[in-house]
């Protein structure tokens, strides 16, 4: 039985290893690109391997980038003041209310028993 089971994962295997590799419904030859090793020996040591500038240099920022940080910031602020701004609408609240309306009632109604 184990052996069953063995070439069983070993077909699977084969067949999704092939679907992978495979270029299905492509014009061009080769490997997929979503499967690639890449093409570069080892990594930079960089992150998202993009060497620094050079000393004295700064980065030259990339197009989207202040758009996506003043939306950041703008979204962030927004969020800040609107979550603290909004009414507490929570079931506990609503009952404190009610029970302090009732305690007052109570109260008015004592008050003018006497």
């Amino acid at each position: 039985m184990p052996s069953s089971t063995q070439s069983l994962t070993v077909a699977a295997k084969t067949l999704l290893r092939n679907r992978i590799f495979s270029r299905s419904g492509s014009t061009s030859a080769g490997p997929s690109r979503w499967a690639t090793p890449g093409h570069e020996e080892r990594p930079k040591g960089y992150f998202m391997n993009r060497t620094p500038p050079p000393p004295g240099q700064s980065r030259k920022w990339e197009d989207w980038e202040l758009p996506c940080y003043i939306t950041s910031f703008l979204t962030i602020v927004i969020l800040g003041v609107g979550l603290n701004a909004k009414p507490d609408l929570s079931i506990e609240t609503w009952a404190h209310q009610k029970a302090l309306e009732r305690l007052e009632m109570e109260r008015l109604a004592g008050d003018s028993s006497d």
